[in-house]
């Protein structure tokens, strides 16, 4: 029996965005034989934003229409508000550098979304995301990999999915190159086909995130200090930035040199950030307390760095095939798109692990750092 005769029958609802990545996905669930239902997750949007979801809602309908499935709506706008937008408010109050794309995907697509479509009776859910889902016979577990598109790979805002999660979920475009995605829309002349990719925040779209935190956040005047603790200008709000930011505060007392300077700390309590040229300034730490995290001298140092390398404690801990093997290499991102950076693994319970980078790293509290075995990612965590 072939794949497409062992598909019929098992049902699939797939998010449909308005883009042509979810587009392609459903046009390649239902060549693949699956019973597809084309589903909008509707979302939360601040009145300050200008509103983009019905035109997306729009797109998304047409593309149902043109592939003859059927389109439904997912009401998500209170697990949005409350566990992505608030969150993400909450953790900058605090002085964290939240990632809301994680958060998204953890609440909301694989949370309220699957929920939604096990109510209603489909096996499956499926979104247009760059990465792998494999089902391995031999470890009858299954492993989440990168798409082998560098450029579009999302698994690093995936690493909270479980075995579980991995089990009812499928990326269909997840093997492909985007141009190959393309190239498809335009085979199944897909209303899509042409459309732009979308940028910034998770159903927000781009956006300026001082800007969105003003509306929750009050602002507040204080000081830009040098490495010596020297004022030398002014900002709005040690909440509002993040660290090795380079913009968003203003010099008064200027060098010779002119040269970049970096945010590599901030005091929340007091309200000052500490900016360097040297973007890995390196914090002294009077604690230890927490293996390198936190400084006594300020309520959120949030970079302490020895000499050799960098230990950060991890909360929230997911590891998708179970415990890291401490004696081994692993590599991490502690952003999206950014550096591989060696790393050993150490866990030390449920939740909570160390990772301990055999370089010198800077990485905010509220991130999230994802830890990978060549092309497999393994887990992560977020910064405490």
């Amino acid at each position: 029996m072939g794949k497409k005769e062992l598909n019929k029958g098992k049902t699939v609802f797939v998010g449909v965005s308005g883009g042509v990545d979810s587009s392609v996905s459903a046009a390649l669930l239902i060549e693949q034989g699956y019973n597809v239902v084309g589903v909008f997750i509707r979302t939360w949007q601040p009145d300050f934003i200008e509103c983009t979801w019905r035109d997306e809602r729009r797109d998304a309908m047409r593309v149902c229409a043109h592939l003859g499935i059927p389109f439904i709506e997912c009401d998500a706008e209170e697990a949005y508000k409350n566990g992505v937008a608030q969150y993400m408010i909450e953790e900058y109050k605090k002085g964290n550098t939240p990632n809301p794309d994680v958060m998204c995907n953890r609440k909301v697509k694989f949370g309220v979304f699957w929920n939604f479509a096990k109510e209603h009776g489909a096996d499956f859910i499926a979104t247009g995301h760059y990465a792998v889902n494999n089902y391995q016979l031999l470890i009858n577990n299954y492993e989440l990999k990168k798409s082998p598109d560098l450029s579009k790979d999302q698994s690093y805002f995936l690493w909270t999915l479980t075995q579980d999660d991995l089990a009812h979920t499928l990326f269909p475009i997840g093997h492909f190159h985007k141009t190959q995605v393309r190239k498809l829309a335009e085979k199944y002349k897909l209303p899509t086909a042409t459309k732009k990719d979308s940028q910034g925040v998770c159903f927000l779209g781009p956006l300026d995130m001082k800007d969105f935190l003003s509306h929750y956040i009050e602002p507040k005047t204080g000081d830009v200090i040098d490495e010596k603790g020297v004022v030398i200008g002014r900002h709005d709000g040690a909440v509002f930035f993040t660290l090795g930011e380079r913009h968003g505060f203003t010099i008064t007392k200027h060098s010779t040199d002119n040269i970049a300077l970096y945010v590599v700390e901030k005091d929340i309590n007091k309200n000052t950030i500490t900016v360097s040229r040297n973007k890995n300034f390196t914090v002294k730490d009077t604690d230890n307390s927490l293996l390198g995290i936190s400084s006594a001298r300020a309520s959120r140092a949030v970079q302490v760095l020895s000499q050799q390398n960098s230990c950060f404690a991890l909360k929230n801990t997911n590891w998708i095939l179970g415990i890291p093997d401490t004696s081994k290499k692993y590599t991490a991102q502690v952003r999206y798109h950014g550096e591989l950076l060696l790393c050993t693994i150490v866990v030390e319970s449920d939740s909570v692990s160390r990772i301990i980078f055999d370089s010198q790293v800077f990485v905010s509290p509220g991130q999230s750092i994802v830890v990978y075995d060549k092309d497999l990612c393994i887990g992560g965590g977020v910064v405490v």
